[in-house]
């Protein structure tokens, strides 16, 4: 074991002499740089794109560029980067995570990477969790950007297509992960190739990675349309599962979040529903629901899980405690918390795209990221993104002091010691910041320090709105802050005067979260550029991590040796059993991201395709070669099928006669007479070679670029209906696929295989969708693409902004079912363009 660890380290310090090296050879150039006036600073670029057009490599140019960036950031911003933040830069350079303490000044380290790879000219992209903070650097650094002689755009939300397109085109582009993904869909939704704002992804510094690629890697983006579904079910789940009692009628495991219904469970619900077996696969609908309703009410807690908030649930990030308005739980959850609320039940949506971030970026060509935490998930940063974690040594030597964990038997023993501890401190004048897991606990705290006077500010998902001001005041002298886990990341708290003298900030965890890496980002709070601070955690037998993870023995031996709630055990034995337990969850959790990331990985492959298709629909001068590769191939497939039988008098001339009849061609265009006699080659050229004429005859009675445009429209318009229809149903597979594990097969190559069979599937009725519609329809003069479903985004939103609606591109005409079909074709419309919507 000791072996391993050694090695882990030893690369650490063998990257950190190559690191250290390049250091000094950028340090050297410092007096170099300083003799120079600021047009020849500015001039520099221009000479780095010109060397870099000619051939020259970013490598070979790193030094003098971390040299230039370096001289003009003390020119403009009267920050001189350290040598730890040069050797993060080019850490960050080569694609790779540079692991930087609180406090480090990650923001102007970014600086020099993204400078020297923007000289290419392919825009790189600065990502960052929340806008708050996309808007601050943009316009910070962008001062630095812009004395060199580069463009600075910056991508919010509440941007119009040409604002965003504008902001894509220049050199550097900040904004936020949500974004980014959200753009990237929405470009492969648009109908004229103009409307895309996006350029190919070529390299993104990520700020806060883990908490981007890691906390937020299992909530995929994903654009929504409106499924009509009944919201009476969910109210008749509700009443009835609320009439049942734990043990008796259903089990719940705390550790796996699992509830399970008992047979006399199942018995009150086929008596209320008065049907025979819940299991019937007639009842498969009423059984999604009353498992959800059972979830809902067992395994989800208002205030933890959740908030109800102006009439709508809103669900709260287990991991930052910020409130995610605009995103609601899948599968029906979040209606049946609705119902169990007594609100609204608004309806479930239709997923038309959707993308992780694990996947959206794996798509850039090279991808860097930075943090004050990482070392603990490297193997997931590895074995996911092929990107290594960096510990990139502080400027000053940190001298806070982290004390063991003060462990209590019960947690009204806890909080009564943790309320004590603020208290004195605060009498002293220290500044406290207090972190917990949960919105309810420090609600709890607060009410707690109101009785004994102490003054203090509350920062969780409910008041986020005053985060930055609440942040700032932390650091002051007597101040006492609440927090959540979010604490203000990405902001930096500050000591206020006389601070030093009283020990520095103190930070008090309530709890032990789940990951090692929230534990550490609280402590990170404090001690930061070489002050002094000291953390200290609080912990119970009965706190969630401690239940889930076997604290059973630990109560038992405090209750033996007649400890009472005064009494708490410091023990290093005990912080080992905590770490060890948090291990435990975070293999858990990177288990559940690889799988997730393995089931995208799926769709990813067939994303990728038919994005590339549609790409070229809307890139292409020309389609009809696309388009009778198409018709060939429904052709062939058709003539195989009723040619299928060994004996040629089984054959099924007549039937393939009414196909073609009906999808491709006039009456009598094809007999059975021409094709009898022949085999099955011949009468695939022989169809073709008909199609082709009629082809022909339909260009002629219009311009060509009437016929191209017409084709686009067709083949969108098939394109896109039919992706949205695969989509959803994936996504339905996906959702019921892991009950294939009861049958003894792996769910994962069942929807790898499914999957599959679904998407060749899909592209022989986009093929067929195609061909009957450019041979069938007429061409009108007033040809639009239409897009197929108006879509909105449902992600959480920074800072709790609602996701904002895709903006239609154009509005469809309603055209009742049986009026004729305004094509032309002389059909009613439910039996030509209306079957395609």
């Amino acid at each position: 074991m000791l072996g391993i660890l050694n090695k882990v380290f030893d690369s650490n310090k063998r990257e950190i002499k190559k690191l250290e090296k390049l250091a000094d050879q950028i340090e050297t150039l410092g007096p170099e740089m300083e003799k120079l006036t600021d047009d020849e600073i500015r001039g520099k670029t221009e000479d780095f794109k010109q060397r870099y057009q000619n051939g020259e490599d970013l490598d070979s140019m790193l030094v003098e560029a971390f040299a230039v960036v370096r001289e003009a950031a003390k020119r403009v911003l009267g920050l001189y980067p350290y040598r730890v933040q040069l050797m993060g830069g080019v850490s960050l350079h080569g694609g790779n995570i540079s692991e930087m303490k609180t406090g480090e000044g990650k923001t102007l380290t970014a600086t020099m990477p993204v400078y020297l790879n923007a000289i290419t000219g392919k825009g790189v992209h600065v990502i960052t969790v929340n806008e708050y903070l996309a808007s601050r650097d943009a316009e910070e650094m962008g001062r630095l950007y812009n004395f060199l002689g580069l463009t600075v755009g910056l991508n919010l939300n509440s941007l119009s297509k040409d604002e965003k397109r504008e902001a894509y085109a220049a050199d550097i582009t900040y904004g936020t992960n949500n974004e980014f993904g959200f753009d990237y869909l929405r470009d492969n939704m648009v109908l004229y190739k103009e409307q895309m704002v996006q350029r190919p992804l070529y390299f993104a510094v990520i700020d806060e990675v883990d908490s981007i690629l890691i906390d937020e890697a299992r909530t995929p983006l994903i654009i929504s349309g409106q499924a009509q579904k009944s919201t009476q079910l969910y109210m008749q789940a509700n009443a009835v599962v609320r009439t049942l009692k734990k043990e008796e009628d259903y089990t719940y495991d705390e550790k796996t979040k699992g509830v399970l219904l008992t047979d006399e469970g199942m018995n009150k619900i086929e008596r209320a529903f008065n049907i025979d077996n819940l299991f019937d696969i007639s009842h498969v609908t009423l059984n999604h629901h009353i498992n959800q309703a059972l979830k809902a009410h067992v395994s989800m807690h208002r205030d933890v899980d959740y908030v109800v908030q102006d009439g709508e649930i809103v669900i709260v990030d287990s991991f930052t405690g910020r409130l995610m308005k605009g995103r609601r739980y899948s599968d029906g959850l979040h209606q049946s918390i609705e119902a169990k609320e007594g609100l609204d039940i608004q309806n479930e949506s239709m997923t038309m795209a959707s993308i992780t971030f694990q996947n959206y970026f794996r798509m850039y060509e090279k991808l860097s990221g930075m943090t004050g935490t990482a070392k603990t998930e490297e193997e997931e940063f590895r074995n996911i993104y092929n990107m290594y974690v960096v510990v990139i040594p502080t400027n000053k030597p940190i001298v806070r002091d982290d004390r063991a964990d003060l462990i209590y038997a019960s947690m009204e023993g806890k909080f009564r010691a943790v309320v004590e501890d603020i208290k004195e401190r605060n009498e002293k004048g220290q500044p406290v910041l207090v972190g917990t897991v949960a919105v309810e606990t420090s609600e709890l705290i607060s009410k707690l320090l109101t009785k004994r006077g102490v003054r203090h500010n509350v920062l969780n998902a409910k008041n986020h709105g005053r985060e930055a001001d609440i942040i700032l005041e932390a650091g002051q002298k007597g101040a006492v802050t609440i927090a959540t886990n979010m604490a203000g990341r990405g902001t930096d708290i500050k000591l206020g005067e006389g601070v030093l003298e009283l020990g520095g900030l103190a930070v008090i965890g309530t709890e032990r979260h789940e990951s090692r890496r929230i534990d550490n980002q609280l402590r990170g709070r404090s001690g930061r550029q070489g002050d002094p601070g000291v953390t200290q955690f609080y912990l119970s037998m009965e706190d969630e991590l401690m239940r889930r993870f076997g604290s059973d023995n630990m109560k038992n031996m405090m209750t033996k040796l007649g400890m009472d709630d005064s009494q708490p055990i410091q023990s290093k034995m005990v912080s080992r059993a905590v770490e060890s337990a948090q291990k435990r969850v975070e293999g858990n959790n990177f288990d559940a991201r690889k799988q997730l990331l393995q089931y995208d990985d799926v769709l990813r492959q067939q994303r990728e395709i038919i994005y590339k298709q549609r790409f070229d629909v809307l890139d292409s001068d020309n389609l009809r070669e696309i388009v009778e590769s198409m018709m060939k191939s429904v052709i062939e497939r058709q003539v195989q099928l009723y040619t299928q039988d060994e004996e040629e008098e089984n054959w099924n001339l007549q039937g393939l006669v009414d196909y073609v009849k009906g999808t491709l061609l006039d009456e009598d265009e094809i007999t059975v007479e021409q094709l009898k006699g022949k085999d099955p080659e011949e009468m695939m050229d022989l169809i073709f070679g008909a199609v082709k004429n009629r082809y022909d005859e339909k260009e002629e009675q219009m311009s060509s670029e009437q016929m191209r445009e017409f084709e686009k429209v067709i083949l969108l318009r098939a394109v896109d209906s039919k992706w949205i229809d695969h989509i959803d149903a994936m996504d339905q597979l996906r959702q019921g696929i892991h009950l294939r594990a009861y049958g003894q097969t792996d769910p994962l190559r069942e929807y790898q295989h499914e999957g599959f069979a679904m998407f060749e599937n899909m592209v022989m009725a986009i093929e067929e969708d195609a061909a009957k519609y450019i041979m069938k329809a007429e061409i009108r003069n007033n040809l639009e693409r239409q897009e197929v479903a108006k879509g909105q985004a449902v992600n959480p939103k920074e800072d709790g902004e609602k996701a904002k609606k895709k903006q239609p591109v154009r509005k469809e005409e309603s055209v009742g079912r049986n009026e004729p079909c305004p094509c032309g074709s002389g059909k009613k419309y439910k039996n030509c363009h209306g079957s395609i919507s």
